[in-house]
């Protein structure tokens, strides 16, 4: 201890404290001797780095699941429990350096207290990110003039093409209340604007709709943490009031210029697959291709993502070091002497930093985008550090930089997946490279290939199929064809056209990346139409996924530090809690009934399948018969048996129960009639205040307020669960929450019809 130190009391100086501390959380190793109490080898004993992304997402999760929308009383709660927990960890770490308390025990408590308060923050990041993003949320129908400003154009699921608009204004709508975002999906044929410009046109609007069925995807949620305040339809063409201004670095106009530009030079699907790869615009992909991609497992790599930015960044990389290596072996000629013991490979870090900058920049980011960005640029500053690029270590400040900008991403399949398989390749990495001296280098990189794509692909699977109930039996396959041919031809060419098309000589390369991307799509295709190509898995339960990921997450917290028995209760629990996760998924039934949060469809589960009472509301029938397990399409599942009568008044047995679905214009005179019978009775419309009778009747206000409704028949009884008893009082599903937070987007006009 120096006198300084002394003179502290013991303690160093702050700034000492404060380069110990970082220089724990970002050292190398472990620690091996049991007798060390620096602050720096206590938290690299713990493993902090590895596991803050852990605790941080425990606190956000735990955000997400609440089913009431915390108020300023709580959060202030949870910010002073936070710096307790902080103060209590430093005052641990003084306690045991005075004597006052055993070493021992001071780790254990400091510990403990840092994890209270990774958890704590954050379960505020998530709040104070909801109320940065917040805007108002249509809830009410409208029709009439929109105008705003084009911000994006892409193309649907239904292959419709769709503007976005901001700075919008609405027809007897207060600023303030008007939503911020607005999307529409256009006619068939319709000109499509040009960025930026200010446009007119009329439009029928409404509320983000809300889940298929209890426990679904929520659009409502992503489109408020978009910004995204209503979505719509225009029948009408739409009219540019004001031509987008000129800007030089206006990066959406750049992006779709290039963007037509290379669909024009390469031509047709292929042209629009590697458009969608370098600029990240998806709109000249047909649907019919989305699909073949889908059913290959192909889909992945028209979205931009950490393989893109990770196969751009590491050309870059590679290209530029062994030119600048080559340069300085030439000897003391000019440029030798300029790199003479110059750090080449810090240069080539820097240059493709760069270069995954600008490719964010041109692509029009996105939070996909924006995460393999931060996961890219943590691995170039690890080279710039002198460290690994790949660790776990690189990996969890990549995890965390993301977790605190944007908490959300953490309940979406994209940062679940690619993380999943980021850690599953960096966990398996070391074994490799062990076995892999015995391989001649000519085998080394296929096989490199074949294990890295098979790890990833067992990794993300349980992932993808709880997400999308489908499971691509032969993606393996497609993947090992593809991804080399994406690393070693596609990118490549893009970075060369992109060099050359400032001189007008980018011709050349944009052939051969479109080489590159027909290739893919031929393999798509061909992966696509083998029998049995695609499974389809019933959605699970929604414990499912957080039971599993308590399991991995038990398995990480044990892999660095700890006594024997805690590493073997991580592995225990690796193997115990994801096990009970598939048992629970296997054994968790389909509703027996569903209904559409419209009452424009209802669902029964029959032995040959869901049927549908009518094959009207594609969208909901079609999420529901994925959810099945279902192959089948939405008139299919409408021409089953289990239903009778008019398209209006449907009838079936559910059991014992029997159930009426009513629409059309006589569908009110035919309520009171059908809830005499019993049973359930859903209603198409707003029932007459004298229906009365033993039955359970649903009319749409009523159905409006609960959400979509599930029901399990047991023992001759419909136990039901609805969407709103699930998802609770929040900003994003709560009309009544918005208008307590001045977030309703109500104008004082409405369409009455």
């Amino acid at each position: 201890m120096t006198a300084a130190d002394a003179a502290n009391g013991g303690m160093a100086p702050p700034r000492r404290r404060g380069a110990r501390l970082l220089a724990a959380l970002t050292a190398p190793g472990r620690v091996s001797d049991r007798a060390a109490r620096s602050p720096a080898e206590l938290a690299l004993r713990a493993g902090l780095l590895i596991r803050a992304p852990i605790l941080v997402s425990c606190g956000i999760g735990l955000w997400f699941s609440l089913r009431f929308e915390p108020g300023p009383g709580l959060y202030a709660a949870a910010l002073a429990a936070m710096l307790l927990a902080m103060g209590a960890a430093r005052r641990l770490l003084l306690l045991a350096d005075a004597g006052r308390v055993p070493w021992d025990r001071a780790e254990v408590l400091r510990l403990a207290a840092l994890a209270a308060a990774l958890a704590l923050s954050g379960f505020l990041a998530a709040g104070l990110r909801l109320h940065m993003v917040a805007a108002p949320v249509m809830d009410y129908r409208y029709y009439g003039p929109v105008e705003g400003r084009v911000v994006q154009i892409d193309r649907s699921a239904r292959d419709r093409m769709r503007v976005t608009l901001d700075r919008v204004v609405l027809r007897d709508t207060a600023p303030e209340r008007t939503p911020r975002r607005v999307r529409l999906s256009l006619p068939p044929g319709a000109a499509l604007p040009a960025t930026s410009a200010r446009v007119m046109l009329t439009a029928h609007l409404g509320p983000p709709p809300p889940p298929a069925e209890p426990g679904a995807f929520d659009f409502r949620r992503n489109a408020f943490f978009a910004g995204l305040g209503a979505v719509g339809y225009t029948r009408t063409p739409l009219l540019t009031v004001e031509p987008p201004p000129p800007r030089l670095l206006d990066g959406t106009a750049i992006r779709l210029r290039l963007s037509q530009a290379m669909q024009d030079r390469i031509g047709g699907q292929a042209g629009a697959v590697a458009s969608a790869l370098v600029t990240g615009d998806r709109s000249g992909i047909a649907e019919a291709t989305n699909q073949v991609m889908r059913d290959s497992n192909l889909y992945h790599i028209v979205s931009i993502s950490g393989l893109h930015m990770t196969m751009l960044a590491a050309f870059v990389y590679a290209a530029l070091r062994l030119g600048l290596a080559a340069m300085q072996g030439l000897g003391p000629g000019v440029l030798g002497a300029a790199l003479s013991g110059a750090p080449v490979h810090k240069l080539a870090a820097l240059a493709a930093l760069a270069a995954a900058t600008l490719y964010l920049w041109v692509s029009g980011g996105g939070v996909p985008t924006e995460r393999a960005w931060v996961m890219v640029a943590v691995m170039l500053a690890a080279v710039l550090r002198g460290c690994r690029a790949i660790s776990l270590r690189t990996l969890g400040v990549a995890a965390l930089a993301i977790l605190y900008l944007a908490p959300e991403a953490l309940v979406t399949p994209g940062f679940q997946m690619s993380f999943a398989a980021t850690a599953a390749l960096i966990l398996l990495f070391p074994a490799w490279s062990r076995g892999a001296q015995r391989l001649p280098w000519v085998v080394r990189g296929v096989a490199l290939l074949v294990i890295s794509s098979l790890i990833a692909g067992l990794a993300t699977a349980p992932l993808a199929a709880a997400h999308f109930n489908r499971s691509a039996q032969y993606g393996i396959v497609a993947n090992l064809l593809v991804v080399p041919v994406m690393g070693s031809v596609v990118m490549p060419a893009g970075v060369v056209a992109a060099l050359l098309a400032p001189l007008g000589l980018a011709g050349p390369a944009l052939w051969v990346m479109g080489l590159g991307t027909r290739w893919m799509l031929w393999v798509a295709e061909a992966v696509a139409g083998w029998g049995g190509s695609v499974l389809a898995v019933p959605a699970p339960d929604w414990r499912v996924l957080p039971l599993a990921g308590a399991g991995v997450a038990l398995w990480l917290f044990s892999l660095q530090g700890g006594a024997l028995a805690t590493r073997w209760l991580g592995r225990l629990a690796a193997v115990l809690l994801p096990g009970a996760a598939a048992l629970l998924w296997a054994a968790s039934p389909r509703p027996d009934i569903l209904i559409s949060p419209d009452a424009a469809a209802v669902g029964i589960l029959t032995p040959a399948g869901r049927a549908l009472s009518k094959p009207g509301a594609a969208f909901v029938a079609d999420s529901w018969l994925r959810a099945d397990g279902d192959t089948a399409a939405a008139a299919e599942a409408g021409a089953r048996e289990g239903w009778s009568g008019p398209t209006g008044d449907r009838r079936a047995r559910l059991g014992g129960i029997a159930v009426a679905h009513l629409s059309g214009k006589a569908a009110t005179a035919r309520a009171a009639a059908a809830c005499a019978e019993g049973g359930v009775v859903i209603l198409a419309a707003r029932a007459p205040p004298e229906v009365s009778g033993p039955c359970l009747l649903l009319d749409q206000p009523a159905l409006t307020r609960s959400g979509a409704r599930a029901g399990w028949l047991r023992d001759g009884t419909l136990h039901w669960q609805t969407d709103a008893a699930m998802v609770g009082e929040r900003l994003w599903s709560s009309p009544a929450e918005r208008r307590r937070w001045g977030l309703s987007g109500r104008g004082q006009w409405r369409d009455r019809r």
